[in-house]
């Protein structure tokens, strides 16, 4: 009976209730915490509607202007690649490159090359059907992604060198550093995995595997011009599946940065982070941008690049991280690519990440030690 306890039960009676309230208020937050974010946002879209509709159209027309015409041709040619035998003959000739460096099939040559070239996020869609006609497994998908998935020429050095910083020079350079920290990452990850090569899966083992085989044999086969419409039309419709996808999150994510400014977050952000970019002598004022930039690429890279300053490196470098990381909203883009194939995001996000990183730092050192790189006014 509870007369008869010590008092030091009575002690762990009366401390227990508020114990348990607190665990079960913690697993409802948990449980519920989308739910909220997602009433939240409702709310917000209430609250700032005629904001949110001029970013909703900004967003839109950003889309129909620059991102359908870069990358649907991109996402079409790709499709209709894989219908041919080009990946298979990267496959055996690189190889013996691929594998020691990058721990990765050669085909995986197809998905950075093409990566590159085109943009976020083709690397991902390619990645993705590298992993449904079974080229790779999940865990060589994962460390396939963190590197093929990039920023594409047309952007670094025509939008990001040419249109914001007006210098052909700078758009050269952050390519370059794009490049060089993707490498990084492709070879830093394969080291830090190279202890799981002893259980790396072989497709060809599983039943999984043959079926997965059978289909990228029938696609290697060269195409005839009978089967042209049917390739074409099959191209178009996965092609168009994907860009209406990015345009959908290019739209939500203008309002989303939309709401953050005019709510105020982004300033209060800023005033928290401005300490930390005072320690290391960065100048506060790009706090907000470099946050915009986290949350979406274009938007933060054009802040950054419009902040009036005489130290142009420092502006220059902190686009070389934002361009690396990607952001967000091509974080998520990528999550909904490669989610139904049960690619896990979490290292791709870290390898992202440690890109951008890597990436400022080659820029800082590349204006620090060439002489013709010295941008400051």
């Amino acid at each position: 009976m509870i007369k008869d306890l010590p008092l030091s039960n009575y002690a762990e009676l009366e401390h227990t209730p508020n114990k348990n309230k607190i665990k079960i208020w913690v697993c409802s937050l948990k449980q519920n915490g989308i739910t909220i974010l997602f009433c939240l946002f409702v709310i917000c879209l209430v609250l700032f509607s005629r904001t949110n509709l001029s970013a909703a159209k900004n967003g839109l027309i950003l889309w129909a202007t620059a991102v359908v015409p870069s990358l649907f041709p991109f996402f079409v040619a790709t499709e209709m690649l894989s219908y041919t035998n080009v990946v298979s003959c990267l496959g055996k000739s690189l190889t013996s490159i691929m594998r020691p460096l990058f721990g990765v099939p050669g085909e995986a040559a197809f998905a950075f090359i093409m990566g590159l070239i085109s943009g976020y996020p083709v690397g991902a869609k390619i990645v993705s059907n590298f992993m449904e006609q079974g080229i790779c497994s999940k865990e060589e998908a994962e460390r396939m992604l963190a590197f093929t998935n990039n920023s594409g020429p047309l952007f670094i050095v025509g939008t990001v060198g040419i249109t914001l910083f007006g210098n052909t020079t700078i758009g050269t350079l952050l390519l370059i550093t794009h490049i060089l920290a993707c490498i990084s990452v492709g070879i830093i990850l394969n080291i830090c995995t190279c202890h799981k090569r002893k259980n790396e899966f072989i497709p060809s083992h599983t039943s999984i595997g043959k079926n997965h085989n059978k289909k990228q044999d029938n696609k290697a086969t060269p195409p005839t011009f009978s089967s042209l419409g049917e390739i074409l039309g099959n191209s178009i419709k996965n092609a168009t599946s994907t860009i209406l996808l990015i345009g959908g999150f290019v739209v939500l994510f203008s309002v989303i940065i939309s709401i953050l400014n005019q709510s105020h977050l982004l300033d209060s952000f800023s005033n928290i982070c401005s300490p930390i970019f005072t320690t290391f002598k960065a100048p506060s004022e790009f706090c907000k941008p470099l946050l915009s930039g986290i949350v979406e690429l274009t938007n933060g890279v054009s802040l950054i690049a419009g902040i009036p300053t005489k130290d142009i490196s420092i502006s220059i470098i902190f686009s070389a991280f934002l361009l690396g990381f990607g952001g967000f909203s091509v974080l998520l883009q990528v999550f909904s690519i490669v989610s139904k194939n049960g690619i896990s995001i979490k290292k791709y996000a870290y390898g992202k990440l440690l890109q951008g990183f890597l990436a400022a730092l080659y820029t800082g050192l590349a204006i620090q030690f060439i002489p013709f790189l010295q941008f400051n006014l």
